[in-house]
């Protein structure tokens, strides 16, 4: 007998469908008793779309020698987990005075080699990719211009789901909207 090999749509959810599964969804009070490791200091963002695109939401914690300076949290009823992913940056740029050097920590490669690595040479070509269009333009231009003023924020990538405690924090923030207790 001849089994057949699941499409490449099934394969991704699946892949989905697990990862929501092993995903905790703890509150940030849960978080704080689990977790202990992973950086004491910087500004931990993280953002969410469950199914994406769908609802979602995203988180930022900044944190001072493992102790909370300030947090905030949002959620949009139908978007994507990249959109979010970008406005928890963004709110990482807003919640640190100006002049202060820290590090922010994203989860998402994508974000972090977007604004490290790809955005100056878009912009130099009128934001144009050499293949395909820039997604979430609006929010990539707008957060480039405030990270090319804003020389003292570093961007960092964190392991997602690997038990930084900030991380984990971030992540318990992005996800919020699906529950009852932050």
């Amino acid at each position: 007998m001849r089994c057949k090999q699941p499409s490449r749509n099934a394969q991704r959810s699946t892949r989905r469908l697990i990862a929501s599964i092993n995903e905790e969804n703890l509150t940030t009070a849960e978080v704080l008793r689990k977790y202990t490791g992973g950086p004491k200091s910087g500004v931990f963002t993280d953002g969410s779309a469950d199914p994406n695109p769908g609802p979602g939401g995203w988180g930022v914690v900044h944190v001072e020698n493992d102790k909370i300076v300030t947090e905030e949290w949002g959620h949009e009823p139908a978007t994507t987990s990249n959109r979010m992913e970008l406005l928890a940056l963004m709110a990482a740029c807003r919640v640190v005075p100006e002049g202060t050097r820290v590090t922010v920590y994203s989860d998402s490669q994508l974000c972090v080699k977007t604004f490290t690595e790809w955005a100056p040479s878009w912009e130099a070509r009128g934001w144009k990719r050499k293949t395909g269009e820039i997604k979430n333009l609006d929010l990539v231009q707008e957060l480039y211009g405030i990270l090319k003023k804003r020389k003292e924020i570093e961007l960092q990538w964190i392991k997602a789901h690997a038990g930084n405690r900030w991380n984990e924090y971030a992540d318990s923030l992005a996800t919020a909207y699906r529950r009852e207790v932050r």
